[in-house]
């Protein structure tokens, strides 16, 4: 099943579909644009569509205990900010338990105790690393 996107993303799609059908000559109301967005989705209507959204989306929130990966370590944190932007990513600020050593070498070490980050609504940031894994994964409440 493929995962609906956030309310702004499909509002970016309608806005998007709207100016690129004016370009052609049709004009097209808000309205309309946001109900073909919903029906390119397999919605009766926006409404419908909306509803979905804000069920699949994730919240993160400042305070919110999490636990995950970062560069491969396991840690236990707190989230001390998040913000939703509007291209469905959140913006993370998160505090660890436990400072994670950033580096791979056994020459010297790196610790973090605080990083931010961008992860999806899964928690899944798009950054990967050299072999391909994310730089954040977050388990998901």
């Amino acid at each position: 099943m493929t995962q609906i996107p956030s309310r702004d993303v499909l509002k970016a799609q309608a806005k998007r579909l709207r100016a690129d059908m004016k370009e052609k000559g049709t004009e097209m109301t808000h309205a309309a644009s946001l109900e073909t967005v919903a029906h390119q989705w397999g919605m009766r209507d926006w409404n419908t569509l909306a509803a979905k959204a804000d069920v699949s989306e994730i919240q993160w929130y400042p305070g919110q205990r999490v636990s995950g990966r970062y560069l491969g370590h396991k840690f236990d944190g707190i989230i001390k900010a998040a913000r939703l932007a509007s291209s469905g990513f959140w913006s993370l600020t998160v505090r660890f338990d436990e400072a994670v050593d950033v580096v791979e070498s056994q020459l010297f070490t790196s610790l973090r105790q605080q990083i931010n980050t961008t992860v999806n609504a899964q928690g899944v940031s798009p950054q990967k690393t050299s072999d391909g894994q994310p730089h954040m994964v977050l388990n998901t409440p």
